[in-house]
């Protein structure tokens, strides 16, 4: 399941969705913020161009709105449920943790979304090579 060749081997590893070589994003450190959101043009091992179109990443938002949907949803049963919170209440938890998670979200959000559209290719390693 999260062996090369998966979906989530792509997703968890930040690579490249077509080889699973290449690095998708710059910096693999998310906590450094001012380089935590660019990527790679293409992929550095099959040479596949990561902006497919103008504006492709802009559909990564609706990933986005998932991920942060779900997100609020389970800190607001965390704090109803464990801290006795009111609906009110639970409202800071919600606002510190998505404020917290927003460099996971977006980066993860980018890679789904390119992995709903590039699948594996277990050529692509080898034809870059043979070019060579």
């Amino acid at each position: 399941m999260f062996k090369k060749g998966s979906k989530l081997y792509s997703i968890l590893h930040n690579k490249c969705p077509k080889c699973q070589e290449g690095d998708f994003m710059k910096e693999k450190n998310i906590f450094i913020l001012h380089k935590a959101f660019q990527m790679h043009e293409k992929c550095s091992n099959c040479g596949l161009k990561y902006m497919m179109e103008p504006s492709f990443f802009y559909g990564a938002m609706y990933v986005n709105y998932g991920l942060t949907v779900g997100l609020a949803i389970i800190t607001f049963a965390i704090s109803v449920l464990f801290f006795d919170l009111t609906m009110l209440e639970s409202f800071i938890p919600i606002v510190v943790v998505l404020i917290l998670t927003t460099p996971i979200s977006i980066r993860l959000s980018r890679i789904i979304w390119i992995n709903i559209f590039v699948h594996f290719d277990k050529n692509a390693f080898n034809s870059l090579k043979n070019e060579e």
